[in-house]
């Protein structure tokens, strides 16, 4: 899974845009720090804003009919969130650790258009890509697209930690924990990766690891 990543300057104080554009101060809003587990918005509310990950990392989800839980999206630091086709949330969002989020508020909008449109393809792609993960049969697949993903949007490391748990990876792939836990232990077994610890991950075979996501 390839998506590409946001200019360097993006996360720049204040609030910027792509091409150059800062956000309009007056529109800009300070950083708001969110405990674990702390929710940005929910299902069912207003959409006025967009948000943008300073540090942390956020988990896009909707809760089932049955109860169980979907995870959309995860999004990074540098990364912004929040595009809806109306007025109203469909998700809830919230910080997965501790997580700065940085809130603009969509009065300047009409301004801003041909900044933000850039900003809402690449959300699009990101789902259009996450649609043909959760279409592959093989639960390996899966997770080695999962992780280049994550590789990539953190700079192309060959080590990087993972922010969220077990469980968040397993109902983002549409997989059990104990199938995510069990390829895991695959991949490091043949190789392919090194764990450190219960977040870090080193990539030690690339190409593998993109043959398998293929």
């Amino acid at each position: 899974m390839t998506v590409h990543p946001l200019p360097a300057d993006f996360g720049a104080f204040p609030f910027a845009l792509p091409g150059g554009h800062p956000a309009d101060s007056r529109h800009a809003q300070p950083v708001t720090c969110h405990a674990a587990g702390n929710e940005i918005y929910a299902q069912g509310e207003k959409a006025g804003c967009l948000y943008q990950v300073e540090f942390g990392a956020v988990r896009v989800y909707r809760l089932l009919s049955d109860g169980r839980r979907q995870i959309s999206a995860f999004h990074l630091a540098g990364e912004v969130f929040g595009f809806e086709a109306d007025g109203t949330h469909h998700f809830f969002a919230e910080a997965i650790g501790a997580t700065g989020i940085r809130t603009l508020r969509l009065q300047a909008a009409a301004d801003l258009s041909h900044a933000l449109l850039p900003l809402a393809l690449q959300s699009l792609v990101r789902a259009q890509e996450h649609l043909l993960v959760l279409g592959r049969q093989q639960a390996a697949e899966r997770v080695a697209a999962f992780l280049l993903d994550m590789a990539e949007r953190q700079g192309v490391l060959e080590r990087f930690d993972l922010p969220m748990s077990r469980t968040d990876i397993a109902d983002y792939l549409g997989l059990t924990i104990e199938t995510v836990s069990r390829v895991f232990s695959k991949l490091r077994e043949k190789g392919i990766i090194r764990l450190h610890g219960l977040r870090g991950v080193e990539i030690a075979r690339w190409q593998t690891l993109r043959d398998m996501s293929e």
